[in-house]
């Protein structure tokens, strides 16, 4: 008799959450007549003892996937959106304490960051406008990414970003390779080497008796120290890059204990114009979309145990 026909086997109710996911919420901050801008996605995803709702469909322990909407906006006018990383802490905490049934909560924010527009000189404004502090325009590099895990006992926060375009036009090779019958690829002593970051970070903040990090300032400095890595590095590789990366992060940001990148490889192929007669130096490229190589690693402090999910890609 094969498995999944066996009479004695009875079937069971495996791991399980709901939310309400994509919540799209904009807070603006009016400081006399500067605006600031919070944009986030929220999505939340609870779990704890649902078993009944799924077995008998009782929703005696269900907390409404509507109720969860409604509290995400609600929390952004009563305590305010600080950080993407603040907010959802003050979720988790809220569905965890406030829900007997809730026994973990994990929230994950995308955030939209927006620049102010700066005005142009006063002869030529629109009449009646002095100082313009409410327009804005989206950034359209990176998003930030944050997800919280709450089970009334520890936290786990892994923030990140996805989307940040980089370049380098030289200081990268790639050669020393294997070589089989199938490799028709040429060595390379000055190549471009572009990538679309995708990173995650690891803080070991995990209970309130810890001093919670400074969440803005974290983001902003293990961007910082991500670009240069990628700048100042002669690369010999992506993975090599990668890793300098990861290593910058760790070594000057002691509140992250692991990060985990995901890097497509964006080819940029030299053209050959040979045929038409003319010497390409390095200069007109074709850049593919795909295939692309894709390098992925987690670099971690000495002696942490690496938590953040393997498989961010799906690729």
């Amino acid at each position: 008799m094969t498995a999944h026909s066996h009479p004695s086997r009875p079937v069971i109710l495996g791991q399980n959450q709901y939310g309400k996911a994509e919540n799209r919420v904009v807070k603006i901050t009016r400081d006399g007549g500067t605006h600031h801008i919070k944009d986030l996605n929220v999505s939340v995803a609870l779990s704890g003892d649902l078993e009944e709702v799924h077995l008998s469909g009782s929703n005696a322990h269900c907390l409404p996937t509507d109720t969860t909407k409604n509290t995400v906006f609600a929390f952004a006018k009563e305590y305010g959106i600080e950080s993407a990383e603040q907010f959802g802490i003050h979720l988790a905490r809220h569905f965890v304490t406030s829900q007997e049934p809730i026994k973990q909560a994990r929230i994950r924010i995308e955030e939209y960051a927006w620049d102010r527009i700066a005005s142009s000189d006063s002869n030529s404004r629109f009449i009646g406008a002095d100082e313009v502090n409410h327009s804005f325009v989206r950034k359209g590099q990176e998003t930030r990414l944050t997800e919280i895990t709450y089970d009334g006992e520890k936290w786990q926060v892994i923030s990140g970003l996805k989307d940040l375009i980089v370049m380098n036009s030289t200081n990268s090779e790639f050669w020393g390779y294997i070589k089989d019958k199938y490799t028709t690829l040429k060595e390379a002593h000055d190549r471009i080497l572009a990538t679309e970051v995708s990173g995650r970070w690891r803080f070991n903040w995990t209970d309130d008796d810890q001093r919670m990090p400074n969440w803005e300032r974290s983001y902003e400095q293990v961007k910082k120290h991500m670009l240069q890595a990628f700048a100042e590095t002669y690369s010999l590789s992506l993975q090599q890059t990668l890793y300098q990366m990861g290593a910058r992060v760790i070594n000057n940001r002691s509140e992250i204990d692991e990060i985990r990148f995901s890097l497509p490889n964006k080819h940029h192929f030299l053209v050959d114009l040979e045929p038409f007669g003319l010497k390409n130096d390095n200069e007109v490229y074709y850049a593919a979309d795909r295939p692309y190589g894709l390098i992925e690693a987690t670099v971690l402090r000495d002696g942490v145990e690496a938590r953040i999910p393997v498989d961010l890609t799906n690729l």
